[in-house]
């Protein structure tokens, strides 16, 4: 065999050897399908070299100690859950462990939720941990969060507390002169009832000036929800409200309350908050369904009565009276 020949064959086999060194005391990744990782806060490489191992996603521990030594950065490792994908070596599963590219979960709380259904989201959340109270009406801000597994419901609570603090504070800073409202909390619970009025994000002002113009003259608002909240304390009544109920005295109702409610009666969006503290310039005094999931505007008793009488005979024509 020539020279070149011998030092090539020389090569190939001082190759495999590295290759089988490497194997032995480096180990390697064995991650066959997409697995989800938790690193626990406060965790030591070592010790997620060995829980590596003992889910079968390394073949040594101590080999990815040695591997991270060697050709690893200096960067700590992050805590969360990380996804680990067939074809990543140890170099990949290290840097990704290093980076902090955390796999990360949602909760969307609709603009609209009562605080008791927020509860019962939150808790019905397994990746969640921890117990926590109803938070008070009207605190939590409807948004779409982002957390990771394991994180504390109270912590993300909180952050769903300060979030409707900081945007009814902006939302105020911005209001207009034609706001009906003195204080923030009050903003708060009105807006809460035009949450709670429409389905049409496009009505929000309206119903917001018909409202503030309620609240100016001393007239009573009249606003069904506010009947059903003392009731269910945010859940859905599932039935007519009845005689008794609309002339019942309390705190919310206001058929027999003049003014607003004595707090919020769910946790308005940002949008029904703005529409308050910048109502429509209107003359309406009164509303009443459409039959199209929005409302018919009077400024008149008159005018009023005539879009009711409308409205009960399309109730009328599908079989609903």
């Amino acid at each position: 065999m020539k020279r070149g020949g011998l030092l090539l064959a020389g090569l190939v086999a001082l190759a495999l050897v590295g290759v089988l060194l490497s194997r032995s005391f480096l180990g390697e990744a064995s991650v066959e399908k997409e697995t989800p990782f938790v690193i626990p806060a406060g965790s030591s490489l070592t010790a997620v070299a060995s829980k590596l191992e003992a889910e079968g996603l390394i073949t040594s521990a101590d080999g990815f100690l040695l591997h991270a030594r060697l050709f690893g950065s200096s960067d700590p490792i992050q805590a969360g859950e990380f996804k680990l994908t067939p074809g990543m070596d140890q170099g990949d599963i290290l840097t990704a462990f290093q980076s902090g590219d955390v796999i990360r979960h949602y909760v969307t709380i609709p603009e609209g939720m009562s605080s008791i259904l927020v509860h019962e989201r939150l808790l019905a959340t397994d990746l969640l941990t921890g117990e926590i109270e109803v938070p008070p009406e009207g605190s939590i801000l409807p948004d779409t969060y982002s957390y990771q597994r394991g994180a504390s419901r109270a912590q993300l609570v909180e952050r769903m507390q300060k979030a409707m603090d900081q945007a009814l504070a902006e939302e105020w800073a911005r209001r207009s002169p034609n706001a009906a409202v003195e204080t923030m909390r009050d903003a708060l619970i009105l807006a809460s009832i035009v949450e709670k009025e429409t389905g049409k994000p496009e009505e929000r002002r309206q119903i917001a000036g018909l409202y503030s113009n309620r609240v100016r003259t001393g007239m009573l608002l009249q606003a069904d929800p506010t009947i059903i909240y003392p009731i269910t304390k945010g859940k859905p009544l599932g039935r007519r409200i009845r005689q008794s109920e609309i002339a019942s005295v309390n705190g919310y109702n206001t058929y027999t309350r003049v003014g607003l409610p004595v707090g919020p009666i769910t946790n308005p969006g940002r949008e029904s908050i703005a529409a308050v503290l910048d109502p429509a310039q209107t003359g309406a005094l009164f509303m009443v369904a459409d039959g199209t999931g929005g409302h018919k505007f009077a400024e008149t008793n008159e005018e009023h009565n005539a879009n009711v009488e409308k409205w009960y005979r399309l109730r009328r024509e599908r079989g609903e009276m």
